[in-house]
């Protein structure tokens, strides 16, 4: 308990999913979290939830896509709680088709959250970081970032770029004091998989050689250990949770 006791944390897209679990229990280790969504109501319920046991939460809107809205986030959260720790780049989407299916703004979307959207988070946080003497991003990429996947190009494609981004960040940065990682879940619970029908479900399971999908929170628990001091050396990672599925 208290790993995070005092620290800051902005977590993007934690209005639902995997963003959720992470606000949860980063409040319930003693940080102050920013529930950032582009759904308010969302993450005000989230930051009600951190607030009911006794944590600190401040939920904020934001379209992660728009550079000026990822300025106004950090700068609302240095606002009002003096710093930035952490910043946890999780809003993301999925997609599927192949190039000759997948159309453009279908694309386009897809790299403007899943990519952009972290870029922007970023670049509108590490000038903090870099005052305050250091900090923590991780991104939340995916087992798909480091394969190739039939029939997801745009998706396994951001999640390509969102590694990239986040070596790259990594090297540029870490003299400052700023740590950046990729954490890569496999297949998890999620409302993502809510339209999936029962035999695909079943087909996805199958595919991790442990033979069911992740909860939220076991994802959650790495990213807490990758953003917490715990990990204070390590930094332009790409850590697998992935129940096994990169190995097959």
């Amino acid at each position: 308990m208290n790993r995070l006791k005092d620290s800051v944390t902005v977590i993007t897209g934690a209005g639902k999913g995997l963003g959720k679990s992470i606000a949860q229990l980063f409040g319930s280790e003693g940080a102050k979290v920013i529930v950032a969504d582009i759904n308010k109501a969302a993450a005000e319920k989230v930051a009600e939830s951190i607030v009911s046991e006794d944590g600190f939460a401040l939920p904020l809107r934001a379209d992660i896509t728009i550079a000026k809205d990822t300025e106004r986030l950090i700068d609302a959260s240095v606002e009002h709680f003096g710093r930035v720790d952490v910043l946890v780049n999780n809003a993301g989407i999925a997609s599927s088709g192949t190039v000759l299916d997948t159309e453009e703004t279908d694309w386009d979307l897809v790299m403007d959250v899943n990519v952009k959207g972290a870029y922007l988070c970023s670049r509108a946080v590490i000038p903090h970081m870099k005052r305050q003497g250091g900090g923590s991003i991780v991104c939340i990429a995916s087992a798909s970032g480091v394969i190739g996947q039939k029939n997801q190009v745009a998706y396994n494609v951001s999640k390509h770029g969102v590694i990239g981004l986040v070596r790259c960040m990594a090297l540029d940065h870490a003299v400052a004091g700023i740590r950046v990682n990729a954490v890569c879940p496999g297949a998890f619970n999620s409302p993502m998989l809510d339209t999936l029908s029962k035999e695909r479900l079943l087909a996805l399971k199958s595919m991790h050689p442990l033979g069911r999908l992740a909860e939220p929170l076991e994802i959650a628990q790495t990213v807490l250990h990758i953003a917490s001091d715990e990990s204070s050396f390590t930094t332009g990672s790409v850590i697998l949770v992935d129940g096994g599925l990169t190995t097959m």
